[in-house]
């Protein structure tokens, strides 16, 4: 996707090696047709079979397909591979589209009827293949996913389908995105995702920070420089009110999303006044990371309050062998406010003063401009004592950690216990060198006293901007579909992303079979520990930010107390509310 890079991207680890399971399958028939027809000459070319796998082969890597090409696949004669493609573009199974004005030269692609023939197919042999070799039957219950339904043990999603017709934007798509694990598989998967959409996709990724700042300029802009941009979840408010982004409801039928297949908490943070301003395109919710197997040999249960996790972080802190009990955000600033935010919600308590609904807290109030922060709170001093606490068990350069830096020692071993987004996981779960690989398991926050677990909400959606000119909205509508389809989704996860917004692609048994982290999730969003109220969107919500990253820093410092930090951040927030732009 030509990325054009800020200095401070923050990139991912190389999840890109992951291999499509209908890929396999391909390179699986071709093989296996090729000792069929060396067996006897009494074997011959199929030229419907081998034309279908080139064609099938091109589509999941990503090339284009000549009828030209395709005809020379089949390893049969000019005439009978030509009149044996006409044949399947007549029962349609191939589609042609045009690659020049006039006409006269097309690309071929698989039609939706030939993807779904190939998906059961490719499941018919598999299974086959299991039950006749001794292969591993998947003999796992039915759980009630996707609305009471037993949705996926019996099916999977069918690999993207190119548009019907081609996008022509004037110069192709332009895309702006964070530099995280997910956005950069988008950009592994260039030539798939172009091959689909029909033009060329242009991408820039900036780090957090300068991605919201480019965000805020482009819409001072006359017109847009993106199609599309991506946006942290917690700036839906400010990106809304400003006039960044535009409404949905007004360019598109928001029923083509599939509203119902997003996780609840997911599709409810996109909302502002009760309008959708982007698409989740990718969900990251901040769980707890701990190691199974330490907790199994020290005999402790899992750390499923906040009192079980200082108990084994005591345990495990070892500093002279170089072993310390957890790691967290704590770097001053932006890092550490989100830990605030997140440690407060854990013993119960949000920032702002919410009415409270079954299940958490209302956040459409929120457009009525009637909000209060609420930190000096006897909730607050206890996530104050909980924060202290956890300093004295954490690594030596814990006030500098964020973000990356956290999972880092987890991965290596140096500590049992993180608190980290599920787009980090690929650090430990895709590196087999890694003591944390398939020893991790997953846990929504640990609860304070009186409070219940919370999984806050976290990752970003998808966006048109509000100043995009009228002649380039339409393909960023459609290109949004795409970007955010189950398809895509589970395209970015079979490439190594550990995100995920939609319950269907949670429940798709090739996602499941990748790591154990989908299926937690899942049920923590049954369970309505999934919340995005720990960080309610407000336009001040970036301000907010920083002041409990700098009063909570200087508390963990020693150079305020606890009552102190609270005392002068509900003051400065106070400031902040009350002074805030009619």
């Amino acid at each position: 996707m030509n990325i054009q890079s800020g200095h401070d991207i923050e990139t991912g680890p190389a999840g890109g090696a992951a291999r499509d399971d209908l890929l396999d399958m391909v390179t699986f028939l071709e093989d296996f047709g090729d000792e069929l027809e060396a067996s006897t000459e009494l074997f011959v070319p199929n030229p419907f079979y081998r034309m279908a796998l080139h064609l099938m082969r091109a589509h999941f890597e990503g090339k284009i397909v000549t009828p030209t090409a395709l005809i020379g696949a089949s390893r049969v004669p000019y005439a009978t591979a030509n009149r044996r493609l006409k044949d399947m573009v007549a029962a349609g199974l191939i589609e042609q589209r045009p690659r020049t004005v006039t006409g006269k030269s097309v690309s071929l692609h698989p039609s939706e009827t030939l993807l779904e023939q190939w998906r059961a197919l490719s499941g018919r042999i598999r299974r086959l293949a299991e039950t006749r070799f001794g292969g591993a039957v998947k003999t796992s219950g039915t759980k009630d996913y996707y609305f009471g339904g037993s949705y996926m043990e019996t099916r999977s999603i069918p690999p993207l389908q190119v548009l019907g017709e081609p996008l022509k934007p004037q110069g192709g798509l332009r895309v702006l995105v964070h530099g995280d694990p997910t956005f950069m598989v988008m950009d592994n998967l260039k030539r798939q995702f172009e091959q689909v959409v029909g033009c060329a996709i242009h991408q820039r990724a900036f780090s957090i920070d300068r991605l919201r700042e480019e965000g805020l300029r482009n819409a001072e802009r006359r017109a847009s420089l993106y199609d599309i941009i991506a946006v942290d979840l917690p700036w839906i408010g400010e990106f809304a009110q400003k006039g960044v982004l535009m409404p949905l409801d007004e360019v598109m039928e928001i029923a083509r999303l599939d509203p119902p297949d997003f996780h609840a908490a997911g599709w409810s943070a996109v909302h502002w006044g009760g309008r959708p301003y982007g698409v989740p395109a990718q969900m990251t919710p901040e769980l707890f990371f701990y190691r199974r197997d330490m907790f199994a040999e020290a005999g402790l249960e899992p750390p499923t309050t906040t009192a079980r996790v200082l108990d084994a972080a005591r345990h495990f802190h070892k500093p002279n062998r170089g072993q310390y009990g957890i790691a967290w955000n704590a770097a001053r600033g932006t890092a550490l406010g989100h830990t605030v935010m997140m440690t407060m919600a854990d013993f119960g308590q949000p920032v702002l003063d919410l009415p409270e609904i079954a299940g958490g807290y209302d956040l459409g109030v929120l457009a009525d401009d009637s909000y209060r922060p609420t930190f000096d709170t006897e909730a607050g001093l206890a996530a104050c004592d909980y924060l202290l606490e956890l300093l004295s068990c954490s690594p030596p350069d814990i006030l500098s950690m964020s973000w990356y830096e956290r999972v880092r020692p987890y991965a290596s071993g140096a500590v049992p216990m993180a608190y980290g987004y599920t787009l980090l996981a690929p650090y430990f779960e895709l590196d087999g060198s890694s003591p944390a690989a398939g020893t991790t398991g997953y846990l929504p926050h640990p609860a304070g006293q009186g409070a219940s677990p919370v999984a806050p909400v976290g990752g970003y959606v998808m966006g048109i901007p509000a100043n995009l000119p009228p002649e380039r909205v339409r393909a960023a509508v459609e290109a949004l579909i795409v970007f955010t389809s189950p398809e895509a989704q589970k395209m970015y996860v079979q490439n190594g992303s550990r995100t995920n917004p939609r319950y269907s692609v949670g429940a798709d048994p090739e996602v499941r079979r990748l790591s154990p982290i989908f299926e937690a999730v899942d049920g923590m969003s049954w369970r309505d520990e999934l919340q995005f109220w720990p960080r309610p969107p407000i336009p001040e919500i970036c301000d907010l930010f920083q002041i409990c990253g700098e009063e909570f820093h200087d508390m963990l410092r020693g150079l305020v107390t606890p009552r102190e930090a609270l005392a002068r951040t509900q003051a400065r927030a106070d400031a902040l509310i009350t002074n805030r732009d009619p």
